[in-house]
């Protein structure tokens, strides 16, 4: 009997991104299924059970589904956060987690920028905004999104700075990007702080009143991150009191109808994730997640591993 590939999708893969994955994954000898548009639970939990690997996007993976897995040995989320997946289970039930780092960052740091041109200008209002060249842009962690974002910003003649204690100074001026060592200056010094932090105990509603407040006058604050690294009642609390702020997202708070209501032509949010949402980012991320698969069925290589062995 083949190795099984499961790519369960509550929202599907491109057609595009699907034939691909299909090609590397029947190139191996494997025999693929699709889960696209599922509705319970329950559906997922019956056709992991005879998977030997699994591709998720922004699918809930928990205990349950492991323990319905008796087969599964790697689960790989097309995409860099993997917030969504219980990783603790997953080393309990011996089961690599990996994620595919870089294929959507393009997309996303596309997307800073849609979200930003729109606040500069008012949410297209019809009044009249500012341009971003020679505005300040911080970086709130430099990853491979915040160094897209880095790139784009430099082509709108930003000057640019981040702030990241796992990057090295010098791969950030290499960059062109002034490194910043205190989060209170990040804040404090630029009018655009991009947010690029993982959600992790340390980062949970992080990013609230003491900083927020802490921004230039007309400060835009922009997370395409995770909703999870915003106190919510800091935020909001921080518009009361600053008229001249404004948040735009691509996650969609749990608080947005109260937002929008009390802080109109001031705050914007995606109605979806919409960050990687894009044809070449679908293409990229499905593509790389099923080469990952295949790796570590055939070859044991989990280069991306994101749990502990």
């Amino acid at each position: 009997m083949p190795m099984k590939v499961l790519v369960a999708t509550e929202k599907p893969f491109a057609a595009v991104a699907v034939d691909g994955i299909r090609k590397v994954v029947e190139a191996a000898g494997y025999e693929l299924e699709l889960l696209e548009k599922y509705t319970s639970k329950d559906q997922l939990i019956d056709a992991v059970s005879t998977a030997d690997a699994l591709i998720v996007r922004s699918d809930k993976i928990d205990n349950a589904v492991f323990d319905a897995a008796p087969r599964l040995k790697v689960v790989v989320r097309a995409g860099a956060g993997y917030d969504n997946i219980d990783l603790e289970s997953a080393t309990a039930h011996g089961v690599c987690v990996e994620n595919t780092p870089g294929q959507n960052s393009n997309a996303v740091a596309e997307l800073v920028f849609g979200m930003a041109v729109m606040a500069a200008r008012n949410m297209y209002d019809g009044t009249s905004g500012t341009e971003l060249k020679d505005k300040s842009i911080g970086i709130h962690a430099f990853g491979q999104v915040g160094r897209n974002v880095a790139r784009i910003a430099q082509g709108f003649g930003m000057n640019v700075s981040a702030l990241d204690p796992y990057c090295p100074d010098e791969v950030m001026t290499g960059a062109g990007v002034q490194p910043c060592h205190d989060i209170k200056s990040l804040y404090s010094g630029n009018t655009y702080v991009s947010l690029h932090i993982p959600a992790t105990p340390e980062t949970r509603a992080s990013v609230g009143y003491d900083l927020v407040t802490l921004m230039p006058h007309k400060g835009i604050l922009i997370n395409t991150a995770r909703k999870e690294v915003i106190d919510e009642p800091g935020l909001c609390r921080a518009l009361e009191e600053r008229p001249d702020l404004k948040y735009v997202a691509d996650i969609r708070p749990d608080c947005a109808d109260d937002m929008l209501a009390r802080f109109p032509g001031r705050v914007f949010f995606t109605p979806k994730k919409m960050g990687a949402q894009t044809a070449e980012a679908n293409i990229n991320a499905g593509i790389a997640a099923a080469r990952q698969s295949v790796a570590f069925l055939r070859d044991g290589i989990d280069r991306f591993r994101v749990n502990r062995k």
